[in-house]
């Protein structure tokens, strides 16, 4: 049983390190949909096992085919490209002006279309605009970064990872708001703050104070309005406590049809663009953690959890927040996350500790590029852009913000009761 359990979790560790590595260029999803059939065809465990697995993220992907349909549908029509034009002309010439709107269009961006949508789409439209105002680009491309999970746990649509956390079941919003709304101005104005300080001297640069302007097309105005109409069904749905994979799938179907007509081109043009290999990445590492459970280690770490919130909840939530913020930067925050939310569930952790888990798989990964799929997949968009940021160039700059941050969110959630 020993040697069983042993090979699940080598299994497990080799699946993890090859989608956050990517040896031989493979891409992600590969990485982890062998893992997963590798534990089904050498009987480690069942078929059924493994099929519960992928179940679980039911929710997950619907959310996640919405969101990457309608993220496509703005970039095919130019609105991401609008809004870092837009910014540039309103900088008027200071850098820290520029840097300033871009982390605030991050901010919205994330908050009502995930944090991958602000990696994926939103940092090539900063990207190619910063080289055509000749600004320095590194300090926006990390403001990019930085935002995507700086404002990842705003809204419960923010971020994949909360309904990975939640086991599918968030929040109704006035609760979520009531949790969160605090902790996430805090982590987003003192991650702000940081990489101004850091960034400074990047900062006094100038740039151009124009750039040729873009005009919205009618397909942009309408990618903007089917936007705008489905985070209002998500935040109406939120607040009636309601799932919300299947809206937004839904909705992001809708507006892409609906837009490629009004564009008069084929929505399946969109459809090929879009990296459906997250949706397998996604199964995978929920197989692998049906894996993990298996062994007896999630139950182990349930315990401890347990005993630990019935001594003393306070050091509890905040201990674990941390821990597993860190922990999300040695084997991702997905996987972490799926770990973190079945350990809670079987700890029966009340949600104070729960809500400092998510903060932490939420904030945690802006210490390193490995941290999470958008630091990973805005590492990638870089550097197809011809720009490239190195691991202990990003953790410099991740060591001083992360934990700033951090530690200010988790406090302003404990002192929130």
């Amino acid at each position: 049983m020993m040697l069983h359990d042993e090979t699940i979790w080598a299994i497990a560790t080799l699946t993890t390190a090859g989608v956050i590595i990517r040896p031989f260029r493979v891409a992600e999803w590969v990485w982890a949909v062998t893992g997963a059939a590798l534990l089904v065809v050498t009987g480690l465990i069942p078929f059924s096992m493994a099929g519960a697995g992928i179940l679980k993220g039911g929710d997950v992907y619907l959310f996640l085919t919405g969101m990457m349909l309608l993220s496509e549908t703005a970039q095919a029509n130019g609105l991401f490209d609008w809004i870092a034009t837009w910014a540039v002309n309103h900088a008027a010439g200071s850098t820290t002006r520029l840097f300033t709107l871009v982390y605030l269009a991050g901010v919205v961006v994330t908050t009502f279309m995930s944090n991958d949508a602000t990696a994926v789409v939103l940092t090539p439209a900063v990207l190619a605009v910063a080289t055509k105002a000749k600004a320095d680009p590194l300090p926006l491309l990390f403001a990019c970064a930085l935002i995507a999970n700086a404002a990842s746990f705003v809204l419960p649509v923010s971020n994949p990872a909360n309904l990975v956390l939640y086991n599918g079941a968030l929040p109704a919003l006035g609760s979520w708001m009531a949790s969160f709304a605090l902790p996430s101005l805090m982590a987003i104005v003192m991650t702000y703050l940081v990489l101004r300080l850091v960034e400074r001297k990047h900062l006094r640069q100038n740039c151009s104070p124009q750039v040729e302007p873009i005009r919205l097309t009618p397909g942009g105005k309408a990618a903007f309005a089917g936007i705008v109409l489905t985070a209002i069904l998500l935040v109406t749905i939120s607040a009636f406590d309601r799932p919300l994979g299947l809206p937004t799938a839904l909705a992001g179907l809708v507006t892409a049809l609906g837009v490629s007509a009004l564009a008069r081109r084929s929505p399946l043009l969109l459809m090929r663009e879009i990296a459906w290999g997250v949706l397998p990445l996604v199964a995978g590492l929920f197989v692998l953690v049906q894996a993990i459970d298996s062994t007896g280690l999630i139950g182990e770490i349930a315990r401890m959890l347990h005993s630990a919130a019935r001594s003393n909840p306070i050091m509890a939530a905040f201990g674990s927040g941390t821990l597993l913020a860190f922990v999300s930067n040695i084997m991702n925050n997905l996987p972490a996350g799926l770990i973190a939310s079945e350990a809670a569930t079987q700890a029966h952790a009340p949600r104070l500790v729960i809500d400092n888990l998510l903060i932490g798989v939420d904030l945690g990964p802006n210490l390193s590029v490995t941290g999470s799929l958008a630091t990973i997949l805005w590492l990638q968009v870089i550097r197809r852009g011809g720009e490239d940021v190195g691991f202990m160039q990003f953790f410099k700059v991740g060591a001083v913000a992360m934990p700033v941050a951090l530690f200010t969110a988790l406090g302003a959630r404990l002192l929130m009761g």
